[in-house]
């Protein structure tokens, strides 16, 4: 069979997706007269709003004869986990770089994970159509990158293609432009190998998994060796070493952007398997009579960690469908089915779990999928995990690169070495100077919105884990304090107006607060306790000058990756389908004195 097995990576934004959706509309898989979307497969609602691929997905399209296996996969660090493994179903990657922007932190994470795996690299240079571009320079970029993460002589010998995804074009010179995407099609035939399949018994990876509400848990994966057909009895081997026997129901392949049912799939070829029961994601699908287990997918180990609890404050249960520590407990063991990088430990407490995780987005993409599924739960200060090495406290250090605007670059510097970052490369790029630091994990969180405040928003900024190094020291934390609401009830104008001198609010007037509610950032560094439900006193007598106009600043106004950035250690985030609201653990004023050493 001819068959190619391709992933596609690239940094969050340079067009990956697009890219595509050109290769899948260039297969002719939709009839004439069919409508549909841009970013076709970015299906899940999250990724459409966010712009960023989530979780990695399988599609084929035919091609001259031949069968080719596209797996798109995130761009972001914090999706490692998915990287990590899909990666594992491919034979050659095509390596998608923007023509400005150049290889970044994340591009350099997922292609040194493929280089180690030895797969055969495509270089394509996106965006060639925008202005200020530099194909030249972005190609002298990626040779070097590849070198230094110790790509082989076979490796290094790339072939590169420059166009532009979004007008739907590709050629072998960048100043030629081509009217379709064929000669990357073309490439891919030539270049990738063919699936290199072994002779011998059954042998299948589970890389990722996929459930229905009929056929339940479906289990995907790429057959290394031998043949696997319907009907046939096959043995699963387990992380512990067990093996147990399973009969298969039914095989899919991937064709176009479904599947579809066949009697058996040959070795090279990505199926999913239905029938089987009890199965994880690294397990291998062997023969019965001598089954052998593939090398299990190694992971990278968590990075943050934050507890998760269910919702206790006043307006619990108010529009959540799930909210207690039974559904809370069922939904993240369900997630960790899947999402390999996620780790979740009970604690003592029967309402209150410890989730490990790759990154504060890492965190918040659950956290989002959870509410926007109906749960209402309360989550911690996010915390970096710390490591005893030799009998010395080490930390996780990360790379940050910034790309800002000259004029603003000593704000980003001062901010980022404030948090203990060292500087390693400044240089111009274009009109932008290109900042490189290297950080602890501790000192990026809450960074991104300081930055983005001191540049105007113009800021471009990525980081990822480079590994543990010796404790750096303290760090300062959130230098201001909170504004508290005293009672339960709804803000009035009129409380909001009288307050506004004491800080900034997080409400408008008419929001209804609680007791204990964080409502605001206070100008000084300790927290106040303010009462915002006082309505003014009504009199018959009006006098010209004494009713004046409320002008009240618009409320600052939190995603919940700034939420969860924000809170100190004595301070939750209430997360329910409707709101995102922060909270004092402890509601009542005179319990948080108490408990004041308990968070010192």
């Amino acid at each position: 069979m001819n068959i190619r097995n391709i992933a596609i990576i690239a940094h969050v934004d340079h067009g990956k997706t697009t890219l595509v959706d050109k290769m899948i509309h260039s297969a002719k898989l939709f009839r004439e007269n069919q409508q549909f979307d841009d970013l076709i497969l970015d299906n899940n609602e999250l990724e459409r709003e966010r712009g960023i691929t989530i979780v990695s997905k399988n599609v084929s399209i035919r091609y001259k004869d031949t069968k080719i296996n596209i797996i798109d996969t995130p761009g972001h660090a914090d999706f490692g986990g998915e990287v990590e493994r899909v990666l594992k179903m491919a034979d050659g990657v095509l390596l998608l770089v923007d023509a400005f922007e150049g290889p970044m932190p994340q591009t350099r994470f997922v292609l040194t994970k493929a280089i180690q795996l030895g797969l055969k690299p495509v270089l394509v240079i996106n965006k060639v159509d925008k202005p200020n571009c530099r194909p030249d320079e972005v190609h002298e970029a990626v040779f070097d990158l590849m070198f230094n993460v110790g790509a082989n002589e076979e490796q290094l010998d790339f072939v590169t293609l420059y166009g532009s995804a979004k007008q739907g074009w590709m050629s072998y010179d960048w100043k030629q432009p081509t009217t379709d995407i064929t000669p990357l099609l073309d490439t891919i035939l030539k270049v990738i190998p063919p699936p290199k399949t072994e002779q011998g018994s059954l042998q299948m990876q589970i890389t990722s998994l996929d459930y229905s509400n009929f056929l339940g848990r479906i289990a995907i994966g790429r057959v290394y060796r031998g043949e696997i057909a319907v009907g046939m009895q096959v043995a699963l081997c387990k992380a512990d070493g067990s093996v147990k026997k399973m009969r298969v129901k039914e095989l899919q392949t991937f064709e176009g952007l479904n599947r579809a049912s066949v009697e058996k799939v040959q070795a090279g070829d990505i199926c999913a398997v239905v029938g089987l029961e009890e199965f994880e994601i690294g397990d291998t699908i062997a023969d019965v009579e001598k089954p052998e287990a593939l090398p299990r997918i190694a992971i990278d180990e968590p990075t943050m960690s934050m507890l998760f609890t269910i919702n206790n404050s006043p307006f619990f249960g108010r529009d959540g469908k799930f909210v207690t520590s039974r559904h809370l407990r069922d939904r993240l063991l369900k997630e960790t089915e899947k999402n390999l990088a996620l780790r979740v430990e009970f604690t003592d407490r029967e309402d209150t779990f410890i989730v490990y995780g790759r990154g504060i987005l890492h965190l918040s993409i659950l956290i989002e999928t959870m509410r926007r599924e109906g749960y209402e739960l309360q989550v911690g200060q996010p915390r970096v995990l710390f490591k005893e090495i030799e009998g010395q406290k080490h930390e996780p250090i990360e790379t940050l690169v910034v790309d800002v605007p000259e004029n603003v670059a000593g704000k980003v510097i001062e901010l980022a070495t404030q948090r203990k970052g060292e500087l390693m490369v400044m240089e111009p790029k274009g009109d932008l100077q290109h900042l490189e630091f290297k950080i602890p994990s501790r000192g990026l969180i809450g960074l991104r919105n300081l930055v983005l405040t001191a540049t105007q928003g113009e800021a471009v900024m990525t980081h990822r884990f480079i590994g543990y190094e010796p404790y750096k020291g303290d760090i300062p934390e959130r230098t201001s304090g909170s504004l508290i609401s005293k009672d339960t009830g709804p803000a009035t104008a009129y409380s909001i107006d009288k307050l506004q001198d004491r800080g900034k609010f997080f409400i408008d007037p008419g929001e209804e607060v609680y007791g204990g509610q964080i409502i605001g950032e206070h100008t000084r560094g300790s927290d106040l306790v303010v009462n915002v439900q006082t309505a003014k006193k009504l009199t018959n007598v009006r006098a010209a000058g004494s009713d004046e106009n409320v002008k009240i600043a618009p409320k600052v106004q939190f995603s919940l990756e700034e939420a969860m950035e924000y809170i100190q250690k004595d301070e939750y985030v209430e997360v329910t389908p409707t709101a995102i609201r922060m909270r004092k653990i402890y509601l009542d004023e005179n319990e948080r004195k108490r408990m004041e050493k308990e968070f010192s």
